[in-house]
């Protein structure tokens, strides 16, 4: 089976059941070892490497991570509010969404932490607080989401989305990228 159609049908079955059921290992460990053992027989040593790499590199996201990414939606949808949220909601999930995905797929791998959380309640106003994802056990942050309403002389008014990490004790600005709102100046977070 082609690694494209494997990789599919995994995505697929994810998105649908977004997350709760994830596909057998055995089917395609079995699948991978067909291919192994044909590629042997034929003296294909070169895709037999291939075979093993797609093997020991392709993991799935845990449920954890997944249930992490879902719900920093959720609080990027809540901080929007029903103004912002749907004037920028393709943008967002076409260009930021997906760096976000990225940054905290990176945090979950590199966390030594097994029980991470995310803040519940984004700030309002003009503040910049997204969320959070923190150590359930210490409370203390590791990677924090923000964004900031830019007025660009000229231009108008940008979002600007951005994330910090305690590696760097919350100094460095990670920018994830900007949407643009209008000339016109945008309305309070959450309203």
């Amino acid at each position: 089976m082609k690694k494209w159609i494997q990789k599919f049908l995994v995505s697929a079955v994810a998105v649908v059941t977004l997350g709760v059921i994830t596909p057998s290992h055995t089917i395609w460990n079995n699948i991978l070892s067909d291919e192994q053992a044909s590629a042997k027989s034929q003296n294909i040593g070169e895709d037999t490497q291939h075979s093993t790499y797609i093997e020991s590199t392709f993991e799935e996201p845990t449920q954890p991570e997944v249930d992490l990414i879902v719900e920093a939606k959720e609080q990027a949808y809540q901080k929007f509010g029903s103004r912002i949220g749907p004037k920028i909601q393709e943008d967002f999930d076409t260009h930021i969404f997906p760096k976000i995905q990225e940054a905290i797929d990176q945090t979950v791998t590199n966390a030594e932490v097994q029980q991470l959380a995310i803040t519940e309640n984004p700030s309002g106003n003009y503040a910049e607080k997204m969320f959070n994802i923190y150590d359930e056990q210490t409370g203390k942050d590791l990677i924090r989401f923000h964004v900031r309403t830019e007025n660009r002389p000229g231009e108008g008014y940008y979002y600007n989305f951005h994330y910090h990490t305690a590696e760097d004790q919350f100094a460095t600005h990670h920018n994830l990228g900007d949407v643009y709102w209008s000339k016109n100046k945008p309305p309070k977070w959450l309203s």
